[in-house]
């Protein structure tokens, strides 16, 4: 005879959701390191900056705020996915995480005061 623990009334566990949480985090995560990475691949810091093409400053100065806000954005959902109210019993994981995550945020911040004062100020 076959019984069905939820109607028996046993404690039943749905672990995927867990595991979709923890997949789609993972993979919002890499989107905000990809887009955090690209903005720093375009950032005008250093001397290679070419001299005369001013005319297309502001254009590069709206992707890096763009990118810089999206991958806060980024960061904010998967930390929300990736930190569920229950936590594993791995807490090297979490602070590697707590890590690129307030380099990312972080380094956005900055990057969103830097062009405020110094490009656009």
């Amino acid at each position: 005879m076959v019984r069905d623990p939820a109607a028996a009334g046993a404690d039943v566990r749905n672990r995927g959701i867990g595991r979709g949480r923890m997949f789609l985090g993972g993979l919002l995560l890499l989107a905000a390191l990809m887009t955090w990475g690209i903005g720093l691949m375009m950032s005008p810091h250093g001397e290679s900056v070419a001299k005369g093409p001013e005319h297309v400053r502001p254009v590069i100065v709206t992707f890096m705020q763009k990118g810089a806000v999206g991958t806060i954005v980024l960061s904010a959902l998967s930390a929300w996915l990736l930190f569920p109210a229950r936590r594993p019993k791995w807490p090297t994981r979490d602070w590697a995480i707590i890590g690129l995550l307030a380099i990312l945020v972080g380094s956005s911040l900055y990057t969103l005061v830097w062009l405020h004062t110094s490009v656009l100020g």
